[in-house]
């Protein structure tokens, strides 16, 4: 019988981190091009077999394996990369504990899934010692500060967002609790001075720059404890990522903003309207893009601007054209559109297969993003941990750091 897996601390951290590095250092070659800008993938010429296999599967197939790509008996050496990504995922589930009873309509104004996600969050912050001060980094109207504090806590929100700020505290005046919502910029200079030692920060889901600023900050002002769920690592204001810790500075993976985007690439929420609206959208953009090659003379992608929902209402021929307006091309001579609106189906159907490789390697890109931000704390003189803090189903995005200085 298999082993539950394991929550990561101590030396595991470091170990775990070497091993992802490895795996990713050396399988690049895999998961940097993107089937969706090249019509002829690099690894295919090294492994004609899968390309074509995978080339030859529906759309529907491809859905089916979108969330678990590591199920799919494809030709080698998909087994073997699928083996080994799902051993290095591995990560086991942070224990949890009763939040007890809630003062009522704590959940107003929340989303069912967002509060589910807010209840599996809190309840898995157990320190050593009890906090006295919650800090609701990057707050939103404060609803996971406030679950926090009813034990009785000091609670600060910190917020960028003044109709947020606004409405977290009319909410909490609503339900007679003492918070303090304050409108701050969390990466402006004089955020530092919202920290002090006494405090405890948490943050759900704050993107790239915004919860590693929380990081910086707080291992410098002396905070004893902190929980941050990450997301949304693309969200950076440099070029390329900038590694937090040695290990990942010495590292020599180099990722670029499209390869932080990796472990977003993944749909485990969306409805039946807006996959359609997604998939006639790619299928547009594809057909384009095979378009605008064969009228440039050029084999190469051109990037195009993100387009509202009402430009899938056009024919096929009227969305081209005003795309390439848009790009100065001129289209001229004869162009078959039913043929063209076809074969971008039907590329969109192999981009989505092809993309399974890809997704082998989605989270061991984001566990290697973690234990940076792991391994950093760890420096700043932390334990961590690193755990799973709700079931995949909720939100992909469901890894926890939690940090506790002795």
């Amino acid at each position: 019988m298999a082993s539950a897996p394991m929550i990561l601390t101590g030396p595991a951290l470091r170990e775990r981190f070497q091993a992802l590095d490895d795996f990713l250092v050396a399988n690049q070659h895999l998961w940097r091009p993107k089937p969706f800008s090249c019509l002829t993938l690099p690894w295919e010429a090294k492994h004609p077999e899968l390309g074509a296999w995978l080339r030859g599967r529906s759309l529907e197939q491809a859905e089916a394996e979108h969330n678990c790509p590591e199920r799919l008996e494809a030709p080698a050496p998909f087994p073997l990369l699928a083996t080994r990504a799902a051993a290095l995922s591995e990560i086991g589930e942070l224990p949890g504990h009763e939040l007890g009873a809630q003062q009522a309509r704590l959940d107003v104004d929340v989303p069912g899934r967002k509060w589910q996600q807010i209840e599996a969050f809190a309840s898995r912050l157990q320190f050593q010692r009890a906090p006295t001060h919650w800090l609701d980094w990057c707050s939103g109207k404060g609803h996971l500060g406030r679950l926090l504090a009813q034990g009785g806590q000091q609670l600060t929100c910190l917020e960028y967002d003044e109709q947020l700020v606004a409405a977290g505290q009319h909410l909490s005046q609503r339900l007679h609790m003492n918070v303090q919502h304050l409108l701050q910029d969390v990466l402006a200079d004089d955020a530092g001075e919202r920290l002090s030692a006494e405090h405890s920060p948490v943050a759900l889901h704050a993107c790239g720059d915004l919860h590693v600023r929380l990081l910086q900050l707080a291992s410098g002002a002396g905070c004893a404890q902190l929980a941050v769920a990450p997301c949304c690592y693309n969200r950076i204001a440099t070029a390329h990522y900038q590694a937090l810790s040695e290990p990942a500075r010495q590292s020599r993976l180099q990722l670029s903003l499209d390869d932080l985007r990796l472990p977003l690439a993944e749909t485990v929420t969306a409805g039946q309207r807006m996959r359609r609206q997604r998939d006639q959208s790619m299928a547009r953009r594809l057909a384009f893009d095979l378009l605008q090659r064969q009228q440039r003379g050029l084999d190469d992608y051109l990037p195009t601007p993100s387009l509202p929902v009402s430009w899938l209402s056009k024919d096929l021929p009227s969305y081209c054209n005003d795309l390439a307006e848009l790009k100065g091309i001129e289209l001229t001579g004869h162009i078959d559109w039913l043929a063209l609106e076809a074969a971008g189906w039907q590329r969109l159907a192999e981009v989505r297969n092809l993309e399974l490789v890809r997704g082998l390697f989605r989270r061991p890109l984001e566990i290697w993003l973690l234990l940076d931000r792991a391994l950093y704390l760890q420096e700043q003189g932390y334990q961590v941990r690193l755990g799973t803090f709700c079931p995949h189903r909720l939100t992909p995005r469901n890894l926890l750091l939690l940090a506790e200085r002795n």
